[in-house]
């Protein structure tokens, strides 16, 4: 290395060719990738657990299905949980309303009420998923993109030193020190995206489980004309007369 001459990336930016920057380009974009899908879903993840935890204690406080029914439609479901009930009971209503008209209606109440939940928690667990392949495939390629720039410059440098004649260690171990910063901009970049994802793996393992428990009470709720008082527990309801009756 000249006296004088930058060291560092500057140093590899003015001594790397088109594929070395281009090499670099694609590690930066790599990591604004990562880090704009772990902000986005980080906030997304926490406002979501916040609404479905306001709606949770409406639902299960909720005097009956049509008081959360009234709830839904004053405010369109926004997070998992009041979406899934929000379909669970439409299909029930529109089921026992209109009976099977067409196919896709066919079977019981019950019947109807399952694929439509069904349905629901594919749709929740294809959008759980949104961003992880981005995620995963960052963490898995950016080391070996890394070394790629690594290697690339390391052989750019060497023709350089070649073609110069100067074989000096002075000369050597800069440029080559220098194509090493890409290795350790590739791990720089692919550490954070394999933390992220497997946290959000785990965050979307507890949440979808989570959801699978509400969806059997809310099954239980609309098929057999139960109350659920609470997560787990089911409750049958006394007709009208009965508890009048009682009373």
């Amino acid at each position: 290395m000249e006296p004088g001459q930058a060291a560092g990336i500057a140093g590899f930016l003015t001594q790397t060719d088109a594929i070395g920057r281009i090499t670099l380009a694609a590690l930066v974009a790599m990591s604004v990738a990562t880090w704009y899908l772990i902000l986005a879903r980080t906030v997304r993840i926490v406002a979501a657990r916040r609404r479905s935890a306001r709606f949770l204690d409406i639902f299960w406080n909720a005097p009956s299905l049509q008081a959360v029914e009234a709830h839904l439609e004053e405010r369109h479901p926004d997070e998992p949980f009041s979406h899934l009930a929000w379909h669970g009971i439409v299909a029930a209503r529109r089921h026992e309303r209109h009976g099977a008209n067409r196919l896709t209606e066919s079977g019981s109440t019950a019947e109807f009420v399952t694929r439509a939940m069904r349905r629901v928690l594919d749709e929740e667990t294809a959008r759980c998923e949104q961003g992880l392949t981005v995620l995963a495939s960052v963490g898995s390629t950016a080391p070996f993109v890394g070394l790629f720039g690594t290697v690339w410059a390391v052989y750019h440098a060497l023709v350089a030193i070649g073609m110069s004649g100067k074989g000096t260690l002075d000369k050597v171990a800069g440029p080559v020190g220098e194509a090493l910063i890409m290795t350790g901009i590739g791990l720089v970049v692919a550490v954070p995206a394999v933390l992220a994802y497997n946290a959000f793996v785990r965050s979307n393992r507890v949440v979808l489980s989570q959801l699978d428990a509400f969806a059997h009470d809310l099954y239980a709720f609309l098929a057999t004309g139960s109350h659920v008082s609470g997560p787990g527990a089911v409750v049958p309801l006394k007709p009208a007369a009965a508890a009048q009756g009682s009373a």
